[in-house]
């Protein structure tokens, strides 16, 4: 039996440490390290690739801690990673003490994932701002350029606490 262990950082903890980062530094912040990352991108194993305003770019290197009864990647994996790129780049376009749900995601699956897939990679970024709601796009591919699978997201913006 293959075993792997999760440790994270307390999210309540890192909230009271970023506060007054904007969305943009915070999620630059996840990429170079200096905002831990939160408890699912842990238990997922996502990485930030690419952070600017409007889009970013994160991966996942599936494996078979991932698969679901038939033998495949969970679909599941595929879309908490595009509900993370479209609310990641959604965040990159706020500001400092406001922040975003998810209201509604839409995910076309085109290609199974497996083990041996390789890694997957996964741009978001935002069709249209705004300070209530917020549209955005997220796309995965695979090692080879290969499209897996597709979503649009709609996300209300809270507002700063």
């Amino acid at each position: 039996m293959d075993e792997q262990t999760f440790r994270w950082v307390d999210p309540a903890q890192v909230l009271a440490d970023t506060v007054k980062l904007s969305g943009l530094e915070y999620v630059q912040g996840l990429q170079d390290g200096t905002v831990p990352p939160p408890p699912i991108a842990v238990l997922m194993q996502f990485s930030a690739f690419e952070v600017e305003f409007g889009k970013v770019v994160f991966g996942c290197q599936p494996s078979h801690a991932h698969y679901n009864p038939i033998g495949m990647v969970h679909g599941g994996l595929v879309c908490t990673l595009l509900d993370t790129v479209t609310g990641c780049a959604a965040h990159t376009t706020l500001p400092a003490g406001v922040g975003y749900t998810s209201v509604e995601i839409k995910v076309n699956y085109l290609r199974p994932v497996l083990a041996d897939t390789g890694l997957l990679k996964s741009t978001g970024h935002v069709i249209k701002g705004g300070n209530r709601v917020i549209f955005a796009e997220g796309n995965v591919t695979n090692s080879a350029g290969d499209l897996v699978a597709t979503a649009t997201s709609t996300l209300l913006v809270r507002s700063a606490r």
